[in-house]
């Protein structure tokens, strides 16, 4: 896995939703080899740790990661201004693989939809599924919009159609040949038991807490089953991307 420390200039960083925030990093023309559902590190002044962001898009020399205001770390983030060089360690991770000739579903549940735009980029004629809590949360819409057929659904019903991702996906799934999804664990368990209950093959983005971000302090184990056996392994370096057949919840 090739990755850098980076200093990109901060081009943008504006609120779009209740507690999320859309920030936007200048790179050098090619070179930044991103694959879609990989991750950036951002150094956060004042903070031993980087914070892991997930690349909604990088595009036109623009790195874009939508983030949400969770803690003190992310807070400061929220709060650069245009002009100030971030320090960024990036690309990190495996992400999805996308094959050509086959329809994708994309699912991104709250914050874990940012990761799936780059990703619907990559794809022809995707099913693009996104799912949020209320209104005040949804982001994105009008981008996924252009990039293939989007389905919006809140918990309460304020935006879109009321209910959960799996329903949408249970009424489309014929008509696609695999998923990729990105959210909260109870989320992706949920998508990942539809999947194996139409045999369509799954893959899913884990979310863990993560200290250096490239498999050394072994903070981010998951447990997988692999050749019939349960090992531990690391969402930073061996993921964030799984199989989801793989992955014991």
């Amino acid at each position: 896995m090739k990755y850098d420390v980076r200093q990109l200039k901060l081009l943008s960083n504006e609120k779009i939703a209740d507690g999320i925030f859309d920030m936007r990093l200048r790179y050098a023309q090619d070179d930044l080899p991103v694959s879609c559902g990989q991750f950036a590190h951002v150094y956060v002044p004042g903070k031993s740790l980087r914070r892991p962001i997930s690349i909604c898009d990088a595009s036109e020399n623009v790195l874009r990661l939508v983030y949400q205001v969770k803690g003190e770390g992310t807070k400061i983030m929220s709060q650069m201004q245009p002009g100030y060089m971030v320090d960024v360690l990036v690309p990190l991770g495996n992400g999805f693989k996308i094959e050509p000739g086959r329809r994708y579903c994309l699912i991104g549940g709250g914050i874990g939809a940012p990761p799936m735009l780059y990703t619907a980029k990559q794809c022809e004629t995707p099913l693009i599924i996104t799912g949020f809590r209320n209104e005040s949360l949804v982001i994105l819409q009008d981008d996924f919009k252009s990039e293939g057929e989007t389905l919006l659904c809140t918990d309460d019903g304020s935006a879109g159609r009321k209910g959960f991702v799996t329903d949408l996906l249970r009424e489309r799934i014929a008509e696609i040949d695999e998923v990729c999804a990105c959210g909260p664990t109870p989320m992706l368990k949920a998508v990942a038991a539809v999947c194996a209950e139409f045999n369509k093959p799954c893959q899913i983005s884990l979310e863990e807490r993560m200290g250096c971000g490239v498999g050394a302090c072994l903070v981010c184990a998951v447990k997988v089953r692999k050749n019939g056996e349960e090992i531990m392994q690391h969402v930073c370096k061996n993921g964030p991307v799984f199989n989801a057949e793989e992955v014991v919840f």
